[in-house]
């Protein structure tokens, strides 16, 4: 009886080491299949494009204290698709005061290049929003102003090559439109407009131009007729 039970702890310790075995198998072999990216997958799916969100990217206060800490960018990188993706490099922001009405609108830069790593998985996670589906960059610059207006530019070197490029205008709190107000672009902004709709034409006043019209019509002399006078 001894014997048996001996023999059968044996056999179920062998097959509980195997099973692990396998077990470990099949687990690296689908963590390895989650690494590989074939080449079709990279050329259909590999980044093609990038931007500064002209809208999210803007001065903040990420410390609550009521003081402007630096400029939040917003980059998103794209497919060939248009479709919101993920890369692998470092990112070189610049800072620029803006110049108005003119071809180009970067001034004096302010501050020296900002670096954002996007070598590692922690600086993925770092970096990445789930919400946006883009990467989130605070670039701190106590000088920063409220009220002043800023060219934002970002320059992506690829870790497999490559590199884009992208800038925005960042607007002061004064180029802001109130409650009532339509937006008003600075000049050089490379985005289009539509200002709301102020009459019932679409948009678009119409001036028609004024009739004068006499107030009354003209009085017309009657004669008398010819009088026929017979003796």
């Amino acid at each position: 009886m001894k014997r048996w039970a001996s023999a059968t702890a044996v056999v179920l310790a062998g097959l509980a080491c195997v099973g692990g075995l396998a077990g470990c198998a099949g687990s690296s072999a689908a963590v390895a299949s989650t690494k590989a990216r074939t080449p079709i997958d990279q050329a259909l799916f590999a980044p093609t494009s990038m931007r500064l969100h002209p809208v999210f990217t803007q001065v903040r206060d990420w410390t609550g204290d009521g003081v402007p800490d630096g400029i939040e960018a917003v980059v998103e990188i794209q497919d060939q698709f248009g479709d919101p993706t993920k890369a692998a490099g470092r990112i070189l922001f610049e800072l620029y005061s803006y110049r108005a009405y003119n071809p180009e609108p970067r001034g004096t830069r302010l501050v020296n290049p900002w670096e954002g790593r996007l070598d590692s998985m922690e600086d993925q996670r770092a970096r990445w929003n789930r919400v946006n589906r883009a990467y989130i960059f605070q670039l701190a610059y106590p000088q920063i102003r409220a009220g002043d207006d800023y060219v934002l530019s970002a320059t992506f070197e690829l870790a497999s090559g490559g590199r884009f490029f992208d800038r925005t205008i960042i607007e002061g709190e004064h180029n802001k439109p109130g409650p009532s107000t339509g937006p008003s672009p600075l000049p050089g902004r490379n985005t289009t407009t539509t200002s709301p709709a102020s009459s019932g034409n679409g948009g678009a006043i119409v001036t028609s131009p004024t009739t004068s019209e006499p107030s009354s019509a003209p009085s017309t002399s009657h004669q008398p007729p010819p009088r026929n006078d017979q003796p």
